[in-house]
């Protein structure tokens, strides 16, 4: 529960029910601390009164509502941040995150979970997978999704050039996006020396420490003053977002999935630009059985940005160490 910025706190609290036909209550294999949870620690967005927290999940199937049909109890689930009913027009447009049944998970770091539109949010694995895989599931549910949807909406294509800003969670999956669609290039913008390493790892080729001003001059260095073909914006700064649109080359585009703070895109020089923009909540649903897949058969590897494993009632430090740039993810076991 968090009461006031700074201020997490484990605590019991009643069971979750089924509410709806439509819900299951899962016991939760593996829950964490995602970046977008240190607005709400860092103050930068309202805390009414005390709630719960999280929103990426992995774990059994305990019970199921009257209406869901394709989920019974003891089978593992990996979910979405995003609940859909995966069967309206946006959802079978693919954008799931945009359904109109839509809500979004905020209750995930504890031991069981109320998911809504369970029987379209929730995929099923063949069987229990192994322990060592329950880390990279637990990306696909948000950081892997929503690095993939960065690279999908800043249009990543084979021999490409793409340039990721953000060293975080998502900005290091969205490295291994990159990769997975066929850039030649990967330029991942980072400060910090382990995070620059784990992006080599990931696929990354080069690695820009420059921020502003002299961070888009680098990239233009590094691209024959043109700039990027695609440019992944994973923070959602006014600065992050900045760099993102100066980093990209005309007729190129930008996917922004950091959540916008104080973000304002000038529509004058956007439009004399030539560059596309596109971003949001991350259509994870869409992308979940293929994800799965490909950790699964250790093609990706999205579950080493947890460089940081505590016990579910030690919530609070794994705050702080993500808060304090200690850890790049904390990664949380009830």
């Amino acid at each position: 529960m968090i009461h006031a910025p700074g201020d997490v706190r484990f605590e019991t609290v009643a069971d979750p029910e089924i509410l709806h036909p439509t819900d299951a209550v899962i016991r939760t294999a593996v829950t964490c601390v995602c970046g977008s949870d240190l607005w709400s620690y860092r103050g930068a967005e309202p805390i009414v009164d005390p709630h719960p927290m999280g929103h990426e999940y992995v774990g059994f199937v305990e019970e199921v509502g009257p209406e869901v049909t394709a989920l019974r109890p003891g089978q593992f689930v990996v979910g979405s941040f995003a609940t859909s009913d995966n069967t309206c027009a946006n959802c079978a447009n693919g954008f799931q995150s945009n359904c109109l049944h839509r809500e979004f998970m905020s209750t995930c770091q504890a031991e069981y979970v109320r998911i809504p539109n369970a029987q379209g949010t929730l995929v099923a694995t063949d069987e229990v997978p192994g322990e060592e895989f329950w880390p990279g599931l637990l990306a696909v549910s948000d950081v892997m999704g929503t690095g993939w949807w960065a690279a999908e909406a800043a249009e990543v294509t084979p021999g490409s050039t793409a340039v990721v800003v953000g060293d975080g969670a998502v900005g290091l999956c969205a490295v291994i996006a990159a990769k997975e669609m066929g850039a030649r290039r990967i330029i991942a913008m980072s400060r910090h020396e382990s995070r620059q390493k784990l992006a080599l790892e990931f696929g990354a080729t080069d690695i820009v420490t420059e921020r502003g001003d002299q961070g888009i001059e680098r990239i233009r260095e590094l691209t024959g003053g043109i700039g990027a073909d695609s440019v992944l914006e994973c923070v959602g700064t006014a600065e992050a977002m900045r760099q993102a649109l100066h980093s990209a080359r005309p007729g190129g585009n930008v996917g922004f999935v950091g959540v916008p703070h104080d973000v304002a895109v000038d529509g004058q020089e956007l439009f004399f630009s030539h560059v596309g923009l596109r971003g949001g909540p991350a259509p994870v649903r869409r992308y979940l059985p293929d994800l799965i897949d490909r950790v699964l058969n250790r093609r990706i590897d999205p579950g080493r940005v947890f460089d940081l494993t505590l016990p579910l009632d030690q919530v609070a430090e794994g705050y702080r160490a993500m808060d304090e740039r200690r850890a790049v993810k904390t990664l949380l076991k009830p």
